[in-house]
């Protein structure tokens, strides 16, 4: 199952767990730490996490969710960052893993993560973002689970501001505006109505002939594509931060066709080109634009030849566009 970023108050989610960016006592804190405390009710939950008295740095425990939506909240207490010298890029990538493990135990089917560590611990944005989408993904490619990666808003998330700068120059330099565009359609509409004066009919063509002409079904060509990189079907999906039985929906429904979206994803999932990804989104009805600023993105990310999905995905959240797979 995929991992997705959202912007949400966390102690409303729907999930079978949330995750506490808890302090090593278990104690009612702060920041995401209050929050939860406060929603779930904070007496309650803190018999139980005195029941459990303390946790290390890294590490993972479980209580009721009480009063919140979710089944269970994992605690776990993130490193202060100090400069990053004392390792605490190990730790904070433990606390994400042994958060997951902890749920899948439990048999969890879904669970939301705030940004561990990156409110009063202090630990960069942008650091810490990478090491929460590389542990969870890396926990994705084994696992099914629905992740939720969880900010409150913008100031919380970490896209480099290198990254956020050339992306927004690729998009100053191939943005059309609709106005430029709707002017250029009305000249080629000229064009087409002369071509269509000027040109031959098309006589006598058989049904058989015009339904001999239709091209392969998405699926067919989302198949042939996989064949031919060489990939697994499991692989795909996966990589395309699809869900498995949306996979197999569109594997086996005849006829269905997935959103925009869903067949970019699979297109970065299986590295293609501009004209490879055309192909496939053509097969669904669909092609890039440059009247669209998601597809200008996806556009960036494939010339640039970077097809980490969670990577494209966390540029697509901050500029206020629609997420990839999920």
């Amino acid at each position: 199952m995929p991992l997705e970023i959202v912007r949400n108050d966390i102690t409303k989610m729907k999930v079978d767990a949330i995750v506490n960016a808890a302090n090593p006592q278990l104690k009612m804190g702060g920041g995401v730490c209050g929050a939860i405390f406060k929603a779930a009710g904070r007496d309650e939950l803190q018999q139980a996490c005195d029941k459990i008295g303390h946790c290390p740095v890294g590490q993972a425990v479980l209580t009721k969710g009480f009063n919140l939506p979710a089944s269970y909240i994992i605690h776990t207490p993130g490193p202060i960052w100090e400069g990053g010298s004392r390792r605490e890029a190990e730790l904070l990538k433990d606390s994400y893993k042994n958060s997951l493990e902890l749920a899948k135990q439990h048999e969890c089917e879904s669970i939301a993560f705030p940004l561990i560590s990156t409110g009063i611990y202090g630990y960069p944005k942008e650091e810490a973002l990478q090491i929460a989408v590389s542990t969870i993904s890396q926990f994705l490619m084994k696992a099914d689970m629905h992740v939720y990666l969880v900010v409150f808003d913008k100031k919380s998330f970490g896209l480099s501001q290198k990254l956020f700068t050339s992306i927004n120059e690729y998009i100053d330099d191939h943005y059309i505006e609709e106005a430029e565009i709707t002017f250029n359609r009305r000249i080629e509409e000229n064009e087409v109505f002369k071509y269509h004066l000027e040109a031959e009919p098309i006589l006598n063509q058989s049904l058989m002939e015009v339904i001999n002409d239709l091209e392969e079904s998405f699926s067919e060509r989302l198949l042939r594509f996989i064949d031919e990189k060489g990939m697994t079907d499991v692989e795909t999906y996966k990589r395309a931060n699809i869900d498995r039985r949306l996979f197999s929906k569109i594997r086996n429904e005849e006829g269905y066709t997935p959103k925009k979206k869903t067949v970019i994803a699979f297109a970065i999932s299986l590295k293609l080109n501009v004209d490879e990804t055309n192909n496939l989104l053509s097969a669904a009805g669909y092609t890039l634009s440059r009247s669209n600023k998601f597809d200008v993105i996806i556009e960036y990310f494939i010339n640039e030849g970077s097809f980490n999905i969670h990577e494209i995905n966390e540029a697509l959240f901050t500029f206020d566009q629609p997420l990839l797979g999920a």
